[in-house]
């Protein structure tokens, strides 16, 4: 990303502050030349004392002139301290305006995207929240230093070089010379660090994924002992980080000394040419320092020219994270204009295959189906068979390679994807809980629904009795539930929706026996006069099935009821004896027999 891309990406947020800028840039101005009010005031001070002593004049008669310089001095410092404050609270406050306007954009933005962007190894979790977090700061960061550091500098130095050529063509001269060659060796080390920069990006950006990885997986790790194999993998990535740190850092401090040198010479040369012009009369004695004040007023921002370019090229490798999530339309989520007046539930594939944008290998395969409303489908298949995939192109969460998708004779890429949701419901094996309450949590089903059809949400689902045995009731913490508990309250969001189309993925598949017939009982009446389609490895719910299909390596390779299916012998058949003596159903059978 060059530099014009960067600001030309920031405008749209910075436009509607054009009045902060603007008075922030006129304070700016003023700024710029009371800068150099202290430089006229030596100049005039040291020619004036010079006259007094020259013509042996007392301190009486040179206290009009120190009550003078004091008084300019002191207003002039006043208006400093104003305008300083000025600066820095509009800059300051532009810039959390600023990093609000740009956080709130790209969360806003990233709520848009497919899953199919979040699946790609790049946006995973850890490394997509740096390069928000790294793009916001650093590009907030460069605007307020902009209005409070780089623009004043700046524009006290362009004054500032302007009074030293109206005074002396030449001492102008001199001090302009310097620019160019400072900013030349500054560009320079900017370019040299540019790859290291990048490379510390990508480190930051792997380390937050590790530490995430490390919080999320601390179970595991711990049952299998392995706390020092992930102390080494974040020690690689620590040690990887600080040596391009400190590569930087020794890059920076030689050309920062190659810099002081350069200014150094400077100041020698503004000294020499003034004296010779004092000495051949040319000059006053004040001008000497009245110039060495200016080119210190040039030099000045040029000597923080390093940390311009640091913030400049840190904003110009983080934008570029920050604006590719932001812009990152081809994963926009794909959405027709058709709203159904009513929704009943018939789904019709044909030809159906899809690939994951991170795979190689197609996940399903020319997939034919026909989903009947009102009933329930059941899909089998050992893992890895395309089941979730199947429900996840039902949902629209991603858009098949080639075939079609029709819902009530409908293409499912013409509808409203907000519209074809909000008649979708899903349960999965392990539904997210979000920070806040119970209710919070069920009211997630339906945001405006009364506190009486919550507690009815979770009465179908079960919970409503181990809500109230709680302390807090339904105020208390849902995070602090155990799983049967927080997985009823996926049911109880799935009532409160009350939704024509109902996917249910391993429901129960992590949850004890008792709590498993729970949730069961709560879906038994879920499923009432809805179109549901189920993923479950267990019996009790592909023997209520109305119709099954089995699921292999991505293809449909039986299609029945669970009479015909068992009957036929084939895939089916295996699956589900393998199922019945995973239970050791005799042995069940028996013990029911006895008792």
């Amino acid at each position: 990303m060059t530099l014009l891309e960067l600001f030309r990406n920031i405008r749209p947020y910075a436009r509607p502050y054009r009045g902060l800028i603007a008075l922030t840039l006129g304070m700016t101005c003023v700024a710029s030349f009371t800068a150099q009010v202290n430089a006229w005031v030596l100049r005039h001070t040291v020619d004036s004392i010079s006259s007094l002593v020259a013509a042996h004049k007392s301190l009486i008669d040179g206290l009009p002139l120190l009550t003078a310089i004091s008084a300019i001095l002191v207003g002039t410092e006043i208006i400093n301290v104003l305008i300083s404050f000025g600066q820095k609270y509009s800059g300051e406050k532009l810039r959390i305006l600023l990093s609000r306007d740009m956080a709130q954009s790209v969360i806003e933005r990233v709520l848009t995207y497919r899953l199919a962007f979040h699946s790609v190894d790049e946006n995973q979790p850890g490394r997509l929240q740096t390069r928000i977090d790294r793009g916001v700061e650093s590009l907030a960061r460069l605007v307020q230093n902009f209005f409070i550091d780089i623009l004043p500098m700046f524009a006290s130095a362009a004054v500032a070089l302007a009074m030293m050529f109206q005074a002396n063509f030449y001492v102008g001269l001199t001090a302009f010379c310097i620019v160019p060659v400072y900013y030349c060796v500054s560009r320079t080390q900017a370019a040299r660090m540019a790859g290291s920069r990048r490379m510390i990006k990508r480190l930051r950006e792997n380390k937050s994924q590790g530490i995430l990885g490390i919080l999320e997986s601390m179970p595991v790790i711990k049952s299998f002992l392995r706390e020092d194999i992930e102390e080494s993998k974040q020690l690689s990535l620590q040690d990887a980080l600080t040596d391009t740190q400190m590569r930087i850092r020794k890059t920076s401090f030689l050309f920062d000394g190659m810099k002081s040198f350069m200014e150094q010479i400077g100041a020698v040369a503004i000294i020499l040419l003034t004296t010779y012009f004092v000495l051949t009369g040319s000059m006053s004695v004040g001008a000497i320092m009245f110039h060495l004040l200016l080119f210190n007023n040039v030099t000045a921002p040029i000597r923080r020219l390093h940390l311009l370019y640091d913030q400049m090229n840190d904003a110009l490798i983080y934008a570029e994270g920050f604006f590719e999530v932001l812009h990152a339309d081809a994963q926009v989520e794909e959405s027709g204009t058709y709203i159904p007046p009513r929704v009943e539930g018939r789904f019709t594939l044909r030809g159906v295959d899809f690939t994951y944008p991170a795979n190689a290998t197609p996940t399903l395969r020319g997939i034919d189906m026909d989903i009947e409303p009102g009933r329930i489908t059941a899909l089998v298949g050992l893992s890895g068979a395309g089941k979730s995939t199947l429900i996840n192109l039902l949902d629209k969460f991603y858009q098949p390679d080639s075939g079609e998708i029709l819902l009530d004779g409908v293409s499912l890429r013409d509808y409203d994807t907000r519209a074809l949701r909000a008649n979708i419901g899903l349960v999965l094996q392990k539904n997210h809980i979000f920070p806040g309450s119970v209710a919070e949590n069920i009211l997630y089903g339906k945001p405006s629904a009364t506190r009486e059809e919550v507690m009815e949400a979770a009465r179908c689902a079960f919970l409503h009795d181990q809500i109230m045995a709680l302390p807090l009731g339904y105020e208390s913490p849902a995070a602090k539930l155990s799983g049967g508990q927080q997985q009823k309250i996926a049911l109880a969001r799935m009532f409160l929706k009350n939704p024509p189309i109902v996917f249910l993925d391993e429901p129960t598949a992590s949850l004890d026996a008792v709590a498993a017939e729970q949730i069961k009982l709560g879906m038994d009446a879920i499923k009432k006069d809805r179109t549901v389609i189920i993923i479950s490895h267990s019996i009790s719910q592909i023997i209520d099935a109305d119709s099954i299909y089995v699921m292999r390596d991505g293809r449909i390779v039986e299609h029945g009821t669970h009479r015909e299916l068992f009957n036929s012998g084939g895939e089916y058949h295996d699956i589900f004896a393998a199922m019945a003596r995973s239970l050791n159903m005799d042995k069940i059978a028996r013990t029911l027999d006895r008792a």
